[in-house]
């Protein structure tokens, strides 16, 4: 092979190369937004979410710069984070996690509920209290009223029995759970809430190329069918945040790490200023 041929054929592979690792950046790295808008007769004003989940650990940036400049961007009225903030199997990244809060929290109120990560973290009861002293109000199977609407945090300990319907509120405002697992889809809708946020399957981890399915979600298995996105159940909403880090499977492919963006309004009410 001559020496032209022989760099021709270099050069292709260390660009097929480079086109690898830059596409492994991109689907692990390259933070995207997804946005949604709801319109209900119970929300009184607007109200604009940030919706965070399944961190990780992980860092955007020191300090994680790049995720806070990407929520301060969207001017939230509240952030909320559904789960696994921490990762169990490896270093648990506690000092990750509590910069990140601590830099958030000066956006706007930042309200967060466990997720299985932290369910089974041993030093999970002492890690809650740092998170509350960096500023996060840690929602533990209980409610608040933010903005005209009831806030429920369900811990990831409680999604398997029915802890849910006796801390649902009843009387009747717009009702939001924070929820880390979504496919307990349909008893969170016998529950009554309007609006639930959760995360966990990380978008089913590989995404098929010019399609909305991921390949496998924990709990739900192959193809699974609830993993990012809008879902409605009868008058529940469903919104999944396809995560910010990585757990047992190192490497996201076709599945970016995103930041989730919600505009709730009243029917014909005015969009989010």
């Amino acid at each position: 092979m001559s020496w032209p041929a022989i760099l021709i054929l270099v050069a292709v592979c260390v660009g097929a190369v480079a086109a690898v690792v830059f596409f492994c950046w991109y689907s692990n790295s390259k933070l995207g937004v997804a946005r949604y808008e709801i319109e209900d007769k119970k929300i009184a004003r607007p109200l604009k979410i940030v919706h965070l989940s399944d961190l990780h650990a992980k860092r955007f940036g020191t300090k994680n710069c790049r995720l806070v400049r990407a929520v301060a961007r969207e001017k939230p009225d509240i952030i909320v984070f559904t789960g696994d903030i921490i990762h169990l199997y490896r270093k648990p990244g506690e000092e990750a996690a509590l910069e990140l809060v601590e830099q958030l929290v000066k956006i706007a109120p930042f309200y967060y509920v466990s997720g299985n990560h932290e369910m089974r973290y041993k030093n999970y009861r002492e890690f809650s209290k740092k998170l509350a002293d960096a500023g996060a109000v840690v929602l533990e199977n209980q409610y608040v009223m933010t903005h005209g609407v009831a806030l429920v945090g369900l811990g990831c300990a409680q999604l398997k029995n029915n802890t849910i319907f006796e801390i649902t509120p009843d009387f009747d405002t717009y009702k939001i759970l924070l929820a880390h697992e979504p496919q307990f889809l349909r008893r969170y809708a016998r529950a009554g809430y309007d609006l639930v946020l959760s995360g966990h399957a990380h978008g089913g981890q590989w995404r098929i190329p010019f399609t909305d399915q991921g390949i496998y979600a924990p709990g739900q298995g192959l193809l699974p069918e609830l993993t990012s996105g809008e879902h409605i159940l009868g008058s529940t909403h469903m919104i999944i945040s396809r995560g910010l880090g990585n757990s047992e499977f190192p490497l996201r492919i076709n599945n970016r790490p995103e930041v989730v963006v919600i505009e709730l309004r009243g029917e014909r009410g005015d969009k989010h200023k």
